[in-house]
């Protein structure tokens, strides 16, 4: 049973309101519609005050339980004014059956006799339940309803606070596992080793590497961009790929492309490279004859399509425990771009294609226009 099929509860506040609603309904029927002045004996204030609160007390509980479940299904159904016709029109009804049921107990208790019954229901007590009921009840439905959109946007605004705590989580992370990735002992030593050993017959070479780590580097340790356009991070990926390539040399071959819309998009930073750097450990890594890595990107129909592809031997899709390189990415997905943003994995020996789905970017006149 979902939370909006189960029965509400109210709470002892909200009844506190309804009962001070009713007694102040009943102040207002015996000020207004019995006639009483300053002249009036006391008796017959009293008198009138505890018919009124008859009347009030049946009206009152009954428009306190029907008339939120009513306006709930209003609200979901119709539109302004159509919603408050359909719920003035019930508080008339209740309006109706209450203070005909009053003048029944009236009757029964030998207050009212004979044809006087009908006589008085109709002459004054109908006009004024009619009267009170509507002005009560449109100011209870109303308090009701700015309570309920004030819980809601609390709730929201907790909900809120709750997904940025957790995407913060999830960033932080990914960037751990990015910067533990790329700080490894043998990676640096590795990239260090190259580096030097460039020097002396290239140090153009040298020079570019050094900038390529920094660059990579730089970008792990970057906390406050959790999004970056596509054609920043696919240059990250290149810098990645080509400081690899020297560890692998030929075993690593890659190829990037990406057609102009898609290199505007924008997806959480090191999401790609972290597919290409699965590619290099899973692919190109364990194998002797290395793999090929092929990043595409292309925007069509309002998405853009990232595939990270490569010739491996594949791996188990189905088993990715928390923490794993592919199900942070995910998450990350999921937090940053919400349900616009997907990944699928297709991975079988000989290929496998991770495809990152993200929103196409605005078009120049669409930003300036908003």
């Amino acid at each position: 049973m979902t939370d909006s099929s189960r029965p509400r509860r109210f709470s002892r506040a909200y009844w506190m309101r309804v009962f001070g609603a009713n007694v102040g309904a009943a102040v207002a029927v015996t000020v207004f519609y019995s006639g009483i002045s300053l002249r009036t004996p006391p008796r017959q204030i009293l008198e009138a005050f505890a018919i009124a609160m008859l009347f009030s007390t049946i009206i009152g509980p009954t428009l306190g339980i029907v008339m939120p479940r009513v306006g709930r299904a209003v609200a979901c159904r119709f539109s302004f004014p159509f919603d408050w016709v359909v719920l003035i029109a019930t508080m008339v009804t209740i309006a109706l059956a209450g203070s005909f049921m009053a003048i029944l107990i009236l009757a029964a208790i030998g207050y009212l006799h004979g044809a006087g019954i009908v006589a008085t229901w109709m002459a004054g007590s109908l006009k004024a339940s009619i009267a009170i009921t509507l002005t009560f009840g449109i100011f209870l439905t109303v308090v009701e309803s700015m309570r309920r959109q004030i819980n809601e946007a609390r709730m929201a605004l907790r909900t809120k606070e709750r997904d940025e705590a957790e995407a913060r989580r999830l960033a932080a992370e990914a960037q751990l596992a990015s910067i533990e990735s790329r700080v490894q002992p043998h990676f640096l030593f590795n990239t260090l080793n190259s580096i030097a050993a460039l020097i002396p017959d290239d140090p153009a070479g040298a020079e570019r590497m050094t900038a390529q780590l920094a660059s990579l580097l730089r970008s792990s340790l970057d906390e406050h961009t959790p999004l970056v356009p596509l054609d920043e991070e696919l240059r990250i990926v290149r810098n990645y790929l080509d400081i690899e390539r020297v560890r692998f040399g030929e075993r690593l071959r890659y190829e990037i492309s990406a057609d102009a819309p898609a290199a505007l998009a924008r997806v959480p930073r090191l999401a790609v490279q972290t597919l290409v750097e699965n590619s290099v450990k899973y692919a190109v890594s364990p194998r002797r004859e290395g793999a090929s890595i092929a990043v595409r990107a292309a925007a069509s129909n309002g998405h853009v399509r990232i595939e990270v592809e490569d010739d491996g031997p594949g791996f188990d899709a189905t088993v990715m425990p928390d923490g794993h390189g592919l199900a942070l990415v995910r998450e990350r997905l999921a937090m940053t771009l919400g349900d616009n943003a997907s990944l699928e994995i297709d991975s079988r020996a000989g290929r496998t294609v991770i495809v990152i789905h993200a929103p196409s970017p605005a078009r120049p006149d669409e930003s300036q226009s908003s």
